[in-house]
């Protein structure tokens, strides 16, 4: 298991319309590069975002070399952001890659809890609101009926054995996401988190106690639709003795 040097990990960071809270955001993941001595972030910003979150992202790049700044107009969703997020870390060569929503939903200070984590031999570790030490905080209800309904619904249709099947805060391994980002995902929203933990179930994994804050109980009807399809894609390839898995 190789070390966790200080320059050898980075952070991926999918931004839209993130202007209000980038500054807060940014000061919390700088505070902990500052701590461990190291680190990089990926901001990632495509045509989504329509405010000046790219502009922002650009004049911190300038005055934190920390900071790496994609526009990425290429992206169809939300899984595009994060794959090519996640090459641009691996073609820097970095070992461990953490994923994290920009929009305060996800406290920069639990990073060091994932590197510890990784370090320790595990390929995955996987952030945890359902297990003891992880909380959803000032989360509207229906974001906390679809979390935890997606993941009482992944037990139960996928046998997943997680706590929590749809967290978006993550890290990896060099090894496994390499692997990942080859594999033809049929996620294009929400249902990634849960796609990504099913198909890397057979890897050596752990979950992460964090504490999520959730701004907004929006989800796109085709966000929910993709995410009946394909959890019951992976039902019925189960069901069938053809259940799929990255290894």
């Amino acid at each position: 298991m190789i070390p966790i040097h200080p320059n050898n990990w980075a952070v991926v960071v999918p931004l839209a319309n993130e202007e209000a809270d980038l500054a807060a955001f940014v000061s919390a993941l700088q505070s902990v590069m500052d701590a461990t001595g190291g680190g990089m972030a990926y901001l990632i910003v495509d045509q989504v975002s329509k405010d000046r979150t790219l502009e922002r992202c650009e004049a911190l790049s300038l005055e934190d070399p920390r900071f790496v700044t994609k526009w990425l107009p290429q992206n169809r969703n939300v899984v595009d952001a994060y794959i090519n997020g996640f090459r641009a870390a691996l073609d820097d060569g970095h070992e461990i890659v953490i994923e994290m929503d920009g929009g305060l939903s996800h406290d920069p200070r639990a990073i060091p809890a994932f590197l510890r984590a990784l370090n320790e031999g595990n390929d995955c570790a996987f952030g945890s609101r359902y297990m003891n030490g992880g909380s959803m905080v000032d989360s509207p209800f229906t974001r906390r009926l679809l979390s935890k309904g997606g993941t009482l619904l992944a037990q139960w249709l996928l046998g997943a054995r997680l706590a929590d099947m749809t967290s978006g805060f993550q890290g990896f391994r060099r090894a496994v996401l390499l692997k990942l980002v080859e594999y033809p995902l049929h996620s294009t929203a929400h249902f990634y988190q849960t796609e990504l933990r099913h198909l890397l179930r057979h890897q050596k994994l752990i979950e992460v106690p964090i504490h999520y804050r959730a701004p907004s109980p929006r989800v796109s009807k085709g966000a929910i639709r993709n995410s009946v399809a394909v959890l019951m894609h992976y039902f019925l390839r189960r069901l069938q003795g053809r259940s799929q898995s990255i290894s």
